[in-house]
This record gives structure tokens, C-alpha cells and sequence, in this order.
């Protein structure tokens, strides 16, 4: 593939007057500092450089280093906010909105949990009422990682009364990227619906190591597809450009998290670097490029040291040649620069710590590391409640103020763009009005079938409904099933049968809970799983679908299958219509499938499409 990024011709699907209802009318002016008269930075009608301007010269320097950090807080079961007796688990560990606010200054938050949406939009609310009550009253910004994925990923919130889709890789498959635009605009609706200003994707990495477990959130490993999906999906959540109704993109992780060795991941301490053995550094960059092309709001570095690729190895929020030379003087971004989560302080999970991804400068004081991340360009901490780290180093004279300004200034622009600072509020009656909307439903629903990839279709499907079909299904509701045809409970009294499975991984040797929820390690079947699909097939004609939140390896399954599917991310009901002819499958693979874990192994991690004798290549798919 080349390395030209050609830019979509596709109209602006950028839809702004089903969420104006869900604001209230803002007044003439906020009178935020509470003085009785209108300040410039209150101002609506001054530019919005003069307001960052006067809002600058207020702050002092606590409010300037809590405003460059961002972290979790939680919303209760009820809609309130602060911390309830007897809580446990996460809503016991992390602080409340309040106790961020007052104590660090901090108005940047990404939320952990998934209540409802009436009590999501309430809790927001909550949340800006703390902050207008703060000195300066600079409203909250909230985050969010995705909520509307059809997912067992570990990365995705549960939907919850949002609009269920494929992941990114669905898109990917179908490769339209009017609709990946459609998804992105109608998402927009539903977070602004609840009070989410930023959306804590998409990622731009390429999934060129099949053993990533976070190959699920990419678009898939090949780069010009990936730019594609990138520069839609950006256009559908902020519109051409960032305004009032848009929700800003931080698009992850720069530059490419994908080629990482042996695909063991950098979040934990077992695999620090990633690799380039194929020389293809350039060739991660290009879906960024597209992402500069539609402008997103911010960029998100991984945690992982790109190993050689540097003057120095260290990870890339700490390596200035990334972030300054690169990013920011190459390609001239002046955007929000936020660390990955995590990069200063150890995280204390009960018994078990888990260290701070700093690696290649573990050896630094947690001060230090703040100070290296600020030199190396970068503007926000993701995952870190340390501001005072930032108020030391300015004290001491190690960091010069004028250097937080630059990063305050973006800080402060991309909220006043997003209209906070003059409306903030959320009509939570229209939130629940907006947010799972039966139009916006069907179209998820409907693109979780056309993602479907047909890989093999000995059974020349699709399939009739018929009463007289006896069908045995094995991880399927047989409630659902059962308007297909007649249910039974042993393969030997079926004509056909249905089985859904995952993509295998081997969970890691570890005390972190986290971690044992990456799906890492070998994508093939062995043992008793593979022995079971296999009599299975021998019984009775199979029908396999394969969640591919990697690229399974499954030669002996796919041998002797009758049909076998691969799905990233769709329901029950979904695969059903598709076999039975409800709906056509359109999906052509983003990435290829293995032939053998040894073909694995022996790929290059920054290379596209390179193991030898693939079971299925890149782009493969059958249609009806």
C-alpha cells in the first residue's frame, strides 16, 4: 500500500438541532468569579483569545496544575456524586467530583462506571454545580472512554441505554465511510445528551501484531483503511470544525500502539518497548495524519518506549523527540497533548500495586516525571491527581510559569470552543429523550449485521426459517433461536447447528485483576475446546461464528465447519438474520487470519498482512 493519505469527499452528516434541546438557555451573563459584573473571560461576545487571556492573568498556580490533570470520579446508582457509606470496590477507591475540585483544583474527569442514563445526566450537573461554586467557576469537562460498543473489551464501557454498534473493526469491515461519520454524529448526539465533552478515542493504531489485545479498538492493520475510518469518525463527533455542539476527540495512541513485541502489552511491567523489526515506523503515522487532517481536538500517546526509534528510550509522553520534534514541529499540532493513564504514580489495587508506566525513566521521583512529560511537550496527565507536583516545580523555579500557560491555554480553549464556560448545563428530561433513540438503535443494530464477515459457506446460506428445522445451539439464547426453528438439546437430534465462540487468549501470571482481563497469548484452539467444535462439526453440519477481537487462528475448526463467520462485536439476533437471511453480511476482514501461531511468530509486529500462507487474507469475504 502507498503512503498518500487521500482526503474524503463525503458531505457533513454533522447534526445540531436534535441536542440543542437537551441545554438550558444560558443566561445573559455567568457571573462566575461571583464580583457582580462581567469579566472578559465571562464574556461571550469578546474573541475567545481575550477570554483565555483574562482568565490566565486570574488563576494562581494551583488552578493552573489542576486544570492539567484529568482522572475517574464516579456517579452513584441514585444521580449523586459524592461517596456513599459502605461503598465498595472502585465507587469505595477513587475520589469524588467534590473532593477533586476543592482540594485539587482538578475539572477534567473521564467517568469509570456506566448508572443510567437519567442518573448519568444528573450526576453531571452535579459535578458543574461544585464547580461554578469553585473561585473562578471554570466548568468540568467529562470524558469518556466508548460507551456504544457491542464488547466484552476490557477498554469499552457497557452501553447501557446507549445505541449498541460494532467496535471500530465493524466499521472497518464494512469500510463506508459515510456511516462510520452516521455513527460518529449520532454518538455525538448521545454524549452530549448526558453532559460527555470529550471522547477518549478513536484509536489510530494499526493491529500489524495479531496478539495485541487491543487490536479489537483499531481499525484494523491496514493504514490507508484506517485513515479513512479515522477522518470520519473525527468529522461525525466534532463537526469541520470544534464548536458548541461538537465533542472533542482525543485519538490515541501517537504514534501507533500496534507493534508491540510479542503482543504483550505496555500497560504492565512484563513488556516495555515496542518494536520495529520491518523499519516501518512512518507507516503507523498515517492514520494520525488524517486525524490532523480533520483537526481532532487531541492526541493521546501509548506507555510503551519505541525502542531505537529515538535519541533516547524512554516512553513516548516522556520522549521530547515524539512529542515536541514530531507532533508538535513536524506536524504542527497545537491541539491538547493527554498522557495515556497512569504514567507518576503507582496504583494500589487492595493488596497489589501497580507500578507507573514510566518506563524508561523508573528510575526518576514522581516530581521528576511530571517535570520530563511537561519538557517533552506533552500538556495533561491522564489518570493522576498530582498537581502539586506542578505547583513545587514552578515554586523552585525548575519550571518557568509562561511554560504552564502554553498548556493552560489549550486546556482553557478547548473548553471555551465547546461552549462550557457560557451553558454547562444538561436538560436531563432530554437526555433520556436523545440517548437511545429507537432510530438510532435500529441503525446500530443494523450495522452489527452488515459487519458480519462470511469466511466459508459450504451450506450455501442463508437458510429459510422453517418450524420443521431442528437446530441445536451452543452459546446462542435459545429463546432467540427458537423464531428460527425448532430448538433440541443434542447435536444428534439436529439438522444444523449454530455455535458462537471467542477468539482464545491465555490470561497472564499475575496478582493485577486488571491485567488477567487482557487478552493476551496465543490465538489458537487446543485441547478439550478444540476437541469439542470439532466433534461438534462431525455430528452435525455446523454453522461457526469467531468474535474477532484478534485474528483466531482455527484451521482445524474452519476444515470442518460448514460455514463460519467472524463478527466484531454483534448480537445473537444479529448473526441469526444474517443466517437466515434477514440481513446480508458485507464484511470483509480489516486484518488477515493466521494459519498457525508458528506463522504468527514468526511475523514482523510493525508489518501489515505479512504471515506466511494466511488461513484467510486481509480483505476476504463472501457475500450472498
Amino acid at each position: 500500500m502507498g503512503n498518500k493519505f487521500k482526503p474524503l469527499c463525503i458531505s457533513t452528516l454533522f447534526v445540531t438541532s436534535l441536542v440543542s434541546l437537551s441545554f438550558i438557555d444560558p443566561p445573559k451573563y455567568r457571573d462566575l468569579n461571583k464580583n457582580g459584573k462581567m469579566d472578559p473571560y465571562e464574556n461571550i461576545n469578546l474573541p475567545t483569545e481575550k477570554r483565555i487571556d483574562n482568565l490566565i492573568s486570574l488563576m494562581n498556580i494551583d488552578e493552573k496544575a489542576g486544570l492539567m490533570f484529568i482522572n475517574g470520579t464516579l456517579i452513584n446508582t441514585d444521580g449523586s456524586i459524592d461517596k456513599q457509606e459502605g461503598a465498595t470496590g472502585m465507587a469505595a477507591r477513587i475520589p469524588s467530583a467534590r473532593d477533586l475540585i476543592v482540594n485539587k483544583k482538578m475539572n477534567h474527569f473521564n467517568y469509570w462506571q456506566a448508572p443510567g442514563v437519567k442518573e448519568l445526566a444528573m450526576g453531571y450537573n452535579a459535578i458543574q454545580k461544585v464547580a461554578e461554586e469553585s473561585r473562578l467557576g471554570i466548568p468540568v469537562t467529562i470524558a469518556s472512554d466508548p460507551r456504544h460498543y457491542f464488547s466484552n473489551n476490557v477498554f469499552a464501557m457497557e452501553a447501557n441505554g446507549f445505541s449498541q454498534w460494532p467496535e471500530q473493526l465493524g466499521f472497518a469491515a464494512i469500510n463506508d465511510p459515510v456511516l462510520t461519520q452516521k455513527f460518529g454524529d449520532i454518538a455525538r448526539q448521545e454524549y452530549l445528551a448526558v453532559g460527555i465533552r470529550e471522547a477518549l478515542h478513536p484509536m489510530a493504531d494499526l493491529a500489524t501484531e495479531p496478539r495485541w489485545p487491543r487490536v479489537s479498538g483499531t481499525f484494523g492493520e491496514d493504514a490507508n483503511l484506517s485513515a479513512r475510518m479515522i477522518q470520519a469518525y473525527i468529522l461525525g463527533f466534532q463537526g469541520k470544525q470544534l464548536g458548541n455542539t461538537s465533542v472533542a476527540c482525543m485519538t490515541k495512541h501517537f504514534s501507533g500502539g500496534g507493534p508491540q513485541k510479542e503482543g504483550l502489552d505496555p500497560h504492565f511491567q512484563y513488556q516495555k518497548g515496542q518494536v520495529y523489526p520491518g523499519k516501518n515506523f512512518n507507516y503507523h503515522l498515517i492514520p494520525f495524519e488524517a486525524a490532523f487532517k480533520a483537526n481532532t481536538a487531541c492526541i493521546m500517546p501509548y506507555y510503551g518506549v519505541p525502542t531505537d526509534q529515538t535519541s533516547e528510550n524512554v516512553g513516548f509522553s516522556y520522549n521530547k523527540d515524539i512529542i515536541t520534534k514530531l507532533l508538535r514541529e513536524k506536524y504542527k499540532f497545537d491541539g491538547v497533548v493527554c498522557t495515556d493513564w497512569g504514567l507518576v504514580t503507582d496504583t494500589h489495587m487492595g493488596p497489589v500495586i501497580w507500578p507507573a508506566r514510566a518506563w524508561g525513566v523508573e528510575n526518576l521521583s514522581e516530581i521528576e516525571r511530571v517535570k520530563k512529560i511537561i519538557d517533552a511537550g506533552c500538556d495533561q496527565f491522564g489518570g493522576e491527581n498530582c498537581p502539586q507536583y506542578i505547583v513545587q516545580l514552578v515554586k523552585e523555579g525548575k519550571i518557568k510559569e509562561s511554560r504552564i500557560d502554553q498548556s493552560v491555554r489549550r486546556l482553557l480553549r478547548q473548553k471555551f470552543i465547546l461552549g462550557l464556560f457560557d451553558n454547562p448545563y444538561i436538560d436531563v428530561d432530554s437526555a433520556t429523550k436523545i440517548v437511545g433513540r429507537a432510530d438510532f438503535k435500529k441503525l446500530g443494530e443494523d450495522t452489527q449485521r452488515r459487519s458480519m464477515t462470511l469466511l466459508k459457506n459450504d451450506l450455501k446460506l442463508p437458510l429459510s426459517v422453517s418450524n420443521k428445522l431442528k437446530i441445536y445451539v451452543k452459546n446462542v439464547d435459545p429463546k432467540i433461536a427458537s423464531q428460527y426453528g425448532i430448538i433440541v438439546a443434542l447435536p444428534e437430534q439436529a439438522d444444523i447447528a449454530i455455535i458462537r465462540l471467542n477468539t482464545p487468549w491465555v490470561p497472564l501470571d499475575t496478582d493485577n485483576p486488571f491485567a488477567k482481563g487482557f487478552h493476551h497469548g496465543d490465538l489458537d484452539f487446543k485441547g478439550k475446546d478444540l476437541e469439542d467444535v470439532l466433534t461438534l462439526c462431525k455430528t452435525v453440519p455446523t454453522i461457526v461464528d469467531i468474535y474477532l477481537d484478534r485474528p483466531a487462528v482455527f484451521p482445524e475448526i474452519n476444515s470442518t465447519a460448514k460455514a463460519v463467520f467472524g463478527n466484531y462485536g454483534a448480537s445473537d439476533a444479529a448473526l441469526l438474520d444474517v443466517v437466515f437471511g434477514a440481513a446480508k453480511p458485507e464484511g470483509k476482514l480489516p486484518f488477515e487470519l493466521p494459519s498457525s501461531m508458528e506463522a504468527v511468530r514468526n511475523q514482523k509486529e510493525d508489518v501489515p498482512y505479512d504471515s506466511k500462507d494466511p488461513l484467510y487474507a486481509f480483505g476476504f469475504g463472501l457475500h450472498y
